[in-house]
This record gives structure tokens, sequence and C-alpha cells, in this order.
């Protein structure tokens, strides 16, 4: 593919830097996926229907668009440091305060909070993918692997703190150690990391609008972000209260179910890198949407709770490489348009976010079962796995490669 614009360099990132960058995703990936365990906690505290509780998400993701939006004026302007300083206090805000009053308290805190990973994720994939323009679908596998790291462990100890009753010094703990984080990105860190290469100035990152606003790929690729985030947001926030309906489980058990669609889905992206030599990233991604549609079938049917962990383990693993594919194919797809598009891509997952678990529960509450409400995450796995198929439709190559020509 011939490119209108020119690529521009690697960005050099220290050991120290990385280092820091994967661990505050660790962190970023138990405050993303926050509410999940403790949606049944928050709803009968505070007395919400499946369409209230939905709420929630929507005010976590909307304020993910925010931050969105924030982090891409603040890279330009300030610098990568003072955009993840925002996002990490933002979300020590947020979670700090979690709990604390009535549901339109926790409305504004989860809103706090999704404005801060809102910046935090772009600004963190941003660094790494121009970090390693040659493998970047392998390393932000390896960085997202960090975040599924957080969303895994949350579960385990959402059970521990629920049943000890220590769910608010959890929540103050978390929030300390997301402003450890945020005292850590010191500019030292930056200076070194653009000893050599500085960002890419404002006029790459929002240079002058082309053809690419129109192009079918950034379309399809829009709707891929928008579908993914809803998709993995509506499965990790539902299973939890899915799991406690279906099949009466004692204690606050229930609340480890998400830990088997995070699970599978951090081992998915730990082996993503080594799958990704011996097949394309296009055929990944389409075979993991339809394990990932198959699973969510499973889920659906599953009467017992032996029957729900397969099915939402399957769904999981099938969405692993879904995302960083995605991210790794808006840089290697648009070249130099990419970081100005980034912006606006992440913004449209995070109204994915917003919308899709939203969905769940309005359809809960309307057809008087979650099931109904699941069917959602089922259809939009569907979608997007179609969209990768018609991106390829007019050659022989494998799905998504063929699309870069259409630019």
């Amino acid at each position: 593919m011939e490119r209108s614009e020119a690529t521009p360099p690697a960005m050099c990132l220290p050991l120290p830097l990385k280092a820091l960058l994967h661990a505050g995703f660790v962190l970023t990936g138990v405050a993303n996926t926050l509410l999940g365990p403790i949606l049944p906690a928050l709803s009968a505290k505070w007395s919400l229907t499946d369409s209230q509780a939905g709420w929630l998400f929507t005010a976590q993701f909307a304020g993910s668009i925010l931050g969105v939006l924030l982090s891409s004026r603040f890279v330009v302007r300030w610098g990568s440091q003072v955009a993840l300083v925002l996002g990490y206090g933002m979300m020590s805000a947020g979670v700090g305060s979690l709990g604390l009053g009535a549901w339109e308290m926790g409305l504004l805190s989860i809103f706090c909070s999704g404005v801060g990973f809102g910046v935090a994720i772009p600004t963190t994939n941003l660094l790494v993918a121009e970090a390693s323009p040659g493998r970047r679908a392998a390393v932000l596998s390896i960085l997202n692997l960090a975040w599924g790291g957080g969303a895994v462990a949350w579960p385990l100890l959402a059970d521990l703190v629920q049943r000890t009753n220590n769910t608010r010094a959890f929540l103050i703990g978390l929030a300390g150690a997301l402003g450890v984080v945020l005292l850590c990105f010191v500019p030292a860190f930056f200076a070194e990391a653009s000893s050599g290469n500085r960002p890419p100035p404002a006029e790459h990152l929002f240079g002058p609008r082309g053809h690419v606003w129109s192009s079918r790929f950034v379309m399809i690729l829009g709707t891929l972000f928008f579908l993914y985030v809803g998709t993995e947001t509506a499965l990790g926030g539902w299973v939890a209260s899915y799991a406690q309906r279906i099949s009466p489980i004692p204690g606050t058990a229930w609340a480890i179910t998400p830990s088997f669609f995070w699970g599978p889905l951090l081992l998915g992206r730990a082996l993503a890198p080594a799958i990704l030599r011996r097949v394309s990233e296009g055929v990944l991604a389409v075979t993991g949407l339809l394990l990932a549609a198959l699973g969510i079938t499973g889920l659906l049917v599953a009467t017992t709770r032996a029957g729900l962990i397969a099915g939402i383990g399957l769904a999981g693993l099938g969405l692993a490489s879904v995302f960083p594919i995605t991210v790794a194919l808006l840089f290697s797809s648009l070249g130099a348009s990419a970081s100005r598009l980034a912006g606006p891509m992440f913004a449209l997952g995070g109204l994915g976010g917003a919308t899709l678990p939203w969905l769940v529960g309005f359809s809960s509450t309307y057809f008087g079962t979650l099931k109904a409400g699941l069917v959602v995450p089922l259809l939009a796995s569907l979608t997007m796995a179609a969209l990768h198929l018609v991106g390829s439709r007019s050659s022989n190559a494998n799905p998504l490669l063929s699309w870069q020509s259409k630019i």
C-alpha cells in the first residue's frame, strides 16, 4: 500500500518507563473492570433495577470518552507525562470515592474513574505502539496482558473483600496505588524517552483532515472499536450478576465469576505473540470472534455453573487478541494518520462501553431476563466477525490484510 503520509520514526522507551507503563496497566485493568464483581452488591445497596444498574456502565464510559478527547489534546500540548498524571489522578479520585454516598454520587465517582482510564489507556497504547513499529500486534498484546492481569485478579479479591466486609478499605488501597503510579511519572522518564526522537508534533497528530475520514476502512475500524469495547465490558460487567441468578452460589462466590472470563482472555493475550508468527492477524481475529460467539451461546444455554464457566471462558479466549490486533491495524494501515485518528477511535470504543452494557441492562428489564440482555454481545461478536470478512471480500488475501489497498 502506498501511503500519502510518512510514518514517523519510532520513539525509544527506556526500560524503567516500559516497566512503569505495564505496572500502571495492571491497576488500570482493576479500575476498568471494577463494577462487574461488585455490581450485585451495589444494586442491592442502592435498590437498583438492571436498567438502572446499566447506567453505571454508561457513566463510566461516558467519562472515558471525555478522557480520550482530553488525552489527545494533552499529549499534543503538554506531552504524555501530563496526560498520564491526569489519567491516574482521576482514576484514584473516582475509585477512592465510590460507594461513599447515594447512587447519584456513585455515578459521579465512576464517571471520574472513566475519565481517568479514558486518558491513560490510549496514551499508553500510543506510546508502546510507536516504540515498536515492526511488531505492534505482539507488543500491544503483551501490554494488554498486563491490563488483563488486573482484570483477572480483581474478581478474586472482590470475593475476599466482600466476605470480610473490607470493600471500602480495598478501594482506598487501590486509590493509593494509583496515586503512587501517578507520582512515578516524573519528567526524567520522558526526557530520556524523547532524547533521541521526540513525540510527533501537533501537525502530525491533528493535521489537515484528509480522505481517510471518508474511507470505508476507517468506518469499519471505528465500528470494530465501538463493538469490541462494548462487548468486552458487557460480558465482564454482567457475568457475575448472571451467575448469581442462573445457579445459586453460597456467600459471595459469584463475585469470582468474571475471573473465568478475564483469565482465558489473559491466557490468549500471552499466547498471541507466538500464534502471530504462524497465522495472520486477520485469521486470528476472525477465528477468535467466532469462538467468542460460540462461548456466549454456550453461556446463554447453560443451566449449571460449570456450563456457565465453560461458556464465559471460551468467550474470553476468543476475544483475547481482537483488541490488540485492532489497535495494531490502526497504526499499520494508516501510517502518520493513525495518531490523528487514535483519539476518535478510542472515543468510539468508550461509546461502545457506554452503550452495550446499558443495552444489556435495558433488555434484561424489558424482557424480564438477563439472558435476553446477553444476546447483545452475541450479536456484536458476530457483527465484528462479519466486518473483518467484509474488509477482505474483494480479494483472496487473509481478512484485514487486503483492507490496506482500499485506503
